[in-house]
């Protein structure tokens, strides 16, 4: 079996989706631990900073990401790095150091284990 190859380069460095889902069955989920909220500063503060756009940075919302345990999760591509973050600072944290810098911000990493 041969590894995937891209034929072209990738369209955006980093693209990061942040789960928003929200359970209507009392579950526990991202959406009751303020996702929205820093899925709003994660956009703004990239586009303050000039990072978004083609060859640089996208900022998705996602339904559930099936990490509601480690939860509110974000997930940054291509690397895979998943994210389960608290506050605003650890959203300024992301950005600066993984999304303008290229630098995991290895304290904020989703455990492994950690599923829904």
């Amino acid at each position: 079996m041969s590894e995937i190859t891209s034929p072209q380069p990738a369209y955006y460095k980093h693209h990061i989706f942040f789960c928003l889902n929200e359970r209507k069955n009392g579950e526990a989920c991202c959406a009751q631990f303020k996702a929205q909220e820093a899925f709003d500063r994660c956009k703004a503060l990239v586009k303050d900073a000039k990072l978004s756009g083609p060859g640089q940075v996208r900022v998705n919302k996602a339904g559930c990401l099936d990490r509601c345990a480690a939860g509110p999760v974000a997930v940054v591509y291509p690397e895979g790095v998943w994210y389960s973050y608290v506050d605003a600072s650890d959203i300024d944290e992301i950005v600066e150091s993984h999304l303008k810098n290229g630098k995991v911000v290895e304290r904020l990493l989703t455990p492994v284990h950690l599923g829904c």
